[in-house]
C-alpha cells in the first residue's frame, strides 16, 4: 500500500456530514438509506483511496471507509491473503505452477 501524509482526513467529504452516517448499526432499512448516502458522500471524496487504505491497513471492523462496507472489506482482505498464499506456493521451492 502506499504511505500518505497524515493529514489526508482534513481533507475528506465527510468532514462536514453527520459522524453517525457513516457508522450505521445494521444494513437493512434505515441503515441501509444511511450506507447509501454515505457511499454517495464518499463517491465524490478526494481522498477515498486513502480512506480505504487506511481501513484496510488497521483493520477497521466498523463503518464505511473509501465507500466499502465492513463485509466488503473484509471479502477483500480474504482474497489477499488468498492470492498471496498462492503466490508463495507456485513460488515455493519444488513445485510447479499450473
Amino acid at each position: 500500500m502506499i504511505e500518505y501524509a497524515a493529514d489526508w482526513r482534513a481533507s475528506g467529504a465527510c468532514l462536514s456530514a453527520d459522524p453517525d452516517l457513516f457508522f450505521p448499526i445494521a444494513t437493512a432499512g434505515l441503515a441501509g438509506r444511511q450506507i447509501t448516502e454515505a457511499r454517495r458522500i464518499c463517491d465524490g471524496c478526494q481522498v477515498r483511496q486513502q480512506c480505504l487504505d487506511f481501513a484496510m491497513r488497521t483493520g477497521e471492523t466498523y463503518g464505511i471507509w473509501g465507500g466499502t462496507t465492513p463485509e466488503e472489506r473484509t471479502a477483500a482482505r480474504q482474497r489477499l491473503r488468498r492470492r498471496a498464499a498462492r503466490r508463495s506456493w507456485q513460488q515455493a521451492p519444488g513445485t510447479r505452477a499450473s
